[in-house]
């Protein structure tokens, strides 16, 4: 794996000198044990039972790890929406107009199968108990995939994730909505047992103190128009970034354990789209998710994904046991 992925950098990016690299870092980095200091007085407001609700398939959390890693970092988030809320404040007087309350949005990028959706999930019952937030929503970008229909129209199904799957200019109408302070927005709903959009269904946004937006290219930059025009990028609207991140030959490893896990139990359903994996042996299935690993999810991250991490706010790095091992964080 590390050969492969090597040798596909070693096609698409430019070689760079290092002594051409910048002989400083925009991040502070910290160690588990660094941060987990930074939780101060934070209270713990997740007990044991709430643990599997909030573990991924393949993730099995640990009160060892809210506690050192997430209650430090929803109390810089509270930190941070509490300053968001007073910028806007003073923004709104300045320009004469009524203090509204617009929701914070955060959002979390990375591969598919690094555990995002377990990260917004525990940050999203973290901030929901924070007195000044106690309205959290949360929206995976799922939702504004093309429909299958029309990937297969654009040629474009073996892409599916990759930036031109999305309905980009959807999503940027839902966060222009979110952010104009509006009482009620609708998103499309996507379903990963029909993989697909599901028709004429939507859920709905209720102008919330915290939205959590997580997403594969949330952080992907729209390509610069040469009449210097705005064009906005997804991640224009976000308040705060978080990408989480391990070794490329690891969320390999992670992706096999996953689809080996859903061979087990969804794919098992006949109505599943997915349904004709399930009578694979293990070599079989092994092997079929190595393959769907290399020519799609790896190929995405390496050429989509990787180079947004730096645009986040904080990175979280895990080991391959799932902890994370360091955060970095932008300096200011």
């Amino acid at each position: 794996m590390p050969d492969q992925l090597s040798e596909h950098r070693s096609q698409q990016l430019p070689q760079t000198s290092t002594h051409s690299l910048l002989p400083f870092s925009p991040y502070s980095v910290f160690t588990r044990n660094e941060w987990a200091k930074l939780r101060a007085d934070t209270p713990m407001t997740i007990v044991a039972r709430d643990l599997d609700r909030l573990s991924g398939l393949i993730e099995e959390l640990s009160l060892e790890e809210i506690e050192q890693i997430y209650l430090p970092l929803s109390r810089l988030l509270n930190l941070y929406v509490q300053a968001a809320q007073e910028l806007h404040a003073v923004s709104s007087k300045f320009l004469g107009r009524r203090v509204n309350k617009i929701p914070f949005v955060l959002g979390i990028a990375g591969s598919v199968a690094v555990g995002k959706s377990t990260t917004a999930r525990v940050l999203r019952a973290l901030l929901a108990r924070w007195a000044d937030h106690p309205v959290v929503d949360l929206i995976t970008t799922d939702g504004f995939l093309l429909p299958n229909a029309e990937l297969e129209r654009r040629g474009i199904m073996h892409r599916k994730g990759f930036p031109e799957s999305f309905d980009t200019a959807r999503l940027l109408k839902f966060l222009a909505d979110v952010k104009s302070g509006r009482e009620v927005i609708t998103a499309p709903v996507y379903s990963h047992f029909h993989y697909d959009i599901v028709p004429d269904e939507i859920i709905e946004i209720g102008r919330p103190d915290i939205l959590i937006v997580e997403g594969l290219n949330v952080l992907q930059p729209a390509r610069l128009p040469r009449n210097g025009d705005a064009i906005p990028y997804v991640s224009d609207f976000f308040d705060f970034s978080i990408y989480i991140d391990a070794e490329p030959g690891v969320i390999g490893d992670w992706y096999v354990q996953r689809f080996l896990k859903l061979r087990e139990t969804a794919f098992r359903d006949p109505g599943a789209y997915f349904h004709r994996y399930a009578h694979l042996n293990d070599v079989e299935a092994v092997d079929r998710a190595r393959e769907i690993w290399r020519s799609i999810n790896l190929r995405n991250l390496v050429d989509n994904i990787l180079p947004t991490r730096r645009r986040a706010q904080l990175i979280l790095k895990k080991g391959p046991d799932h902890k994370i091992e360091s955060v970095s964080l932008r300096k200011l």
